[in-house]
């Protein structure tokens, strides 16, 4: 059975489409830390405070994720994608026009209420119009658009250096305006389809936030997820994190060289990992119902050896090699998470679930971010953390292997 098989109609579109607001959601969100010298001339601010840009937009967009979810779940997945989108790009070319710290700060913490709304809806709609096939696939293909949007924020500071950056909040917010209306004329929410025989009927009532939190926190295969996701989080944070400043001091590489071999590697390698896992995971569980979870158990297996080898090693081209191994198994679990909540609770509230996740990786990261410092401020040895980092994907194998499940094999259309 070919993996699209019944697919409704514009499946592989919504893709499509979402690659490219994906890539406009991350690329947008970190063209500002990568601008820090020509914002700084020009609206006078220590580095404090422009670190708390940074902050203000985590709290807002980690605190607000969930009700995203809710809203996507209760109301048009297509119609809050497409307003998140030209909300937060209205508030980029806004960002342009502000002319002291204060009013930067209250942009950036709008941009983390707009973008809050994306990537429950987003999940969810790719979830609607992709059957058991090609779930995790969809979602691979769909998350590598994050990965290049990330890659692409380095964009931010080169075209600064040569217009303004003022013209960088002005060139993406207006890319993104006009992208909404793209998405205006071409995207839509799944058809309603005749439901089947059996349970379903009950799906109909009316999604209400309470009854989505007390039916997610109330399966232990969701819980079980959730501490998944943020000790995952944490793993990945302190591993990013960490590494140009291991590799500037471990080889002496300038800090220039050093964030672009890290970033650069790492990126490269979860490219592609991100919709072969996908694709890979699909593939086993047209077989058995936990084959997304089987794969992604094994990509953070084998993510392990990628963090013990640059670790642990003084050639840099075997610390090389562990951050491209680290770098493809690593996004195993980030192609499956979205199709395994499908398979683990009520779809009614799958957006909120999924908007639970990134509220725990965000609070998660910027916890880590701040543990971090302290741990430099101690001079704790860097690859102490990247070895505690390998027995948290341990710890995490272990927790995913828990998750069970609702039904064995799988419904083919959730």
């Amino acid at each position: 059975m070919a993996l699209d098989s019944k697919l409704p109609p514009r499946a592989w579109l919504v893709v499509a489409l979402l690659w490219f607001v994906a890539c406009l959601n991350y690329l947008d969100r970190l063209i500002l830390i990568t601008m820090r010298a020509s914002i700084k001339e020009s609206i006078v601010m220590t580095d404090a405070q422009f670190g708390l840009l940074t902050t203000a937009f985590l709290v807002t967009y980690g605190l607000l994720s969930p009700l995203g979810g809710f809203i996507a779940d209760k109301f048009s997945r297509s119609g809050i994608i497409i307003f998140s989108l030209f909300v937060w790009s209205l508030i980029t070319w806004l960002t342009a026009h502000a002319t002291s710290f204060g009013e930067l700060v209250f942009y950036r913490s709008l941009m983390g209420i707009s973008e809050a709304c994306y990537i429950p809806a987003a999940g969810a709609l790719l979830m609607d119009y992709h059957r058991h096939g090609t779930r995790a696939f969809a979602n691979g293909i769909h998350l590598s658009g994050i990965i290049a949007g990330s890659a692409l924020g380095g964009l931010g500071g080169w075209i600064a250096d040569s217009h303004s950056w003022t013209f960088v909040f002005k060139l993406f917010g207006l890319i993104g305006v006009g992208y909404s209306l793209v998405l205006l004329a071409l995207l839509r929410d799944r058809s309603t389809e005749p439901v089947p025989a059996g349970p379903a009927p009950a799906l109909e009532s009316v999604v209400q936030l309470r009854a989505a939190l007390v039916s997610l926190f109330s399966t232990r295969a969701f819980v079980v997820a959730l501490l998944f996701w943020g000790l995952l989080g944490l793993v990945s944070w302190a591993i990013v994190g960490w590494l140009p400043a291991y590799l500037y001091e471990q080889f002496k590489m300038t800090q220039g060289r050093a964030g672009l071999t890290a970033l650069g590697y790492i990126y490269s390698a979860s490219l592609v990992g991100v919709v072969v896992g996908g694709w890979w995971a699909d593939r086993l569980t047209l077989r058995h119902s936990r084959g997304r979870i089987w794969v992604a158990v094994i990509g953070v297996l084998v993510a392990l050896p990628g963090v013990l080898l640059l670790a642990n090693s003084s050639a840099l081209l075997l610390v090389v090699a562990g951050m491209v191994i680290y770098g493809f198994a690593r996004p195993f679990p980030d192609a499956t998470m979205v199709p395994i909540l499908c398979q683990i609770v009520d779809r009614r509230y799958l957006a909120t679930g999924i908007g639970l996740l990134n509220a725990c990786a965000v609070m998660v990261g910027g916890l880590t971010i701040y543990v971090g410092g302290a741990l430099r401020d101690a001079h704790v040895n860097i690859a102490s953390v990247f070895n505690f980092g390998a027995f948290g994907l341990v710890c995490c194998a272990g927790l995913m292997w828990f998750i069970r499940p609702r039904q064995d094999p799988p419904a083919p259309l959730a």
